[in-house]
């Protein structure tokens, strides 16, 4: 059985990243920048926003932090993303998710310069997605499809089965894996919550990806011997013997569905490893396409 470890698949993308930077430095240019905006302190978005600027800091990329207090009204934020829009040093934008509930978060997607959508969910970036054209994908589908990349992955022919159908991972995810691309060209079954008969459509997977936020949902009973797990799933699940007081969970199964699964994703040290590789290659296309 192959663990599917983000951390050496994101380890090879940033690796020719930084080479890339170093080029780019070389030359006189400066580097890709990425600015982030975090409103309020929830903790989950604090730990990814941190290892986002990390991971800039690791491929040489430079990066702002912007944080907002959590009863900041929309019109700030929105002000905030179009003064972005309009700095020509800022190669992307992200906000990271999810907003307090009196902001939308659709309006603060479609604020966001398309050519600086480095999350990948502008209307017209999604739009281009579906037609097969030149954009920038999904972090977390793009994650994904480098990971399949990395480890080898055969995906042409097969039936790939995808549990969730957020804009965000399983809706992308679903036409990315039947687009003509080399990690695509599977049939693709996307499934939600009023799928009937989940379990025997799970089982004719040769790859299954996992994107539900359900911890543990999927259980060897509904894998395919042999198949390909991706899960993408990461809830905090509280743990008194933790030292934390809670564990990170995927939407799989990890210890049973390993004995059946040809190969895994692990949760933590998996997708979401891949999700800031993804993040950090759309950065540099940004970068090339707006200022190369």
């Amino acid at each position: 059985m192959l663990v599917l470890d983000g951390k050496l698949a994101s380890a090879a993308v940033k690796e020719n990243l930084k080479k890339k930077t170093a080029e780019l430095r070389e030359k006189g240019l400066p580097a890709p920048h990425l600015a982030a905006i975090l409103v309020g302190n929830n903790g989950a978005s604090e730990t990814y926003v941190a290892s986002k600027v990390k991971n800039c800091e690791e491929t040489g990329f430079e990066s702002t932090l912007i944080r907002l207090p959590e009863d900041c009204t929309e019109t700030v934020l929105l002000d905030t993303i179009q003064s972005l829009n309009q700095d020509p040093n800022i190669d992307g934008i992200l906000v990271q998710l999810p907003l307090p509930k009196h902001i939308s978060e659709e309006k603060v997607i479609e604020t966001i310069d398309p050519r600086k959508d480095v999350d990948g969910f502008h209307p017209s970036n999604i739009g281009r997605l579906v037609q097969g054209l030149p954009t920038f994908i999904p972090a977390t589908p793009y994650g994904i499809l480098l990971m399949l990349e990395h480890f080898n992955i055969p995906t042409k022919g097969k039936h790939a089965v995808v549990i969730g159908r957020s804009n965000i991972v399983g809706r992308p995810m679903s036409i990315l894996l039947s687009s003509n691309i080399p990690q695509g060209n599977c049939t693709v079954t996307l499934c939600h919550s009023h799928t009937p008969n989940l379990k025997e459509i799970c089982q004719q997977a040769d790859i299954l990806v996992a994107a539900l936020g359900k911890p543990e949902f999927v259980t060897p009973d509904m894998v395919k011997p042999g198949a390909v797990i991706i899960d993408v799933g990461i809830t905090r699940v509280e743990d008194a013997t933790a030292k934390k007081g809670f564990r990170i969970k995927g939407d799989v199964n990890y210890t049973a569905v390993s004995e059946v699964a040809s190969a895994i994703t692990p949760v933590p040290g998996g997708v979401g490893l891949m999700t800031i590789a993804g993040l950090l290659k759309n950065t540099l296309q940004a970068y090339l396409n707006n200022r190369g």
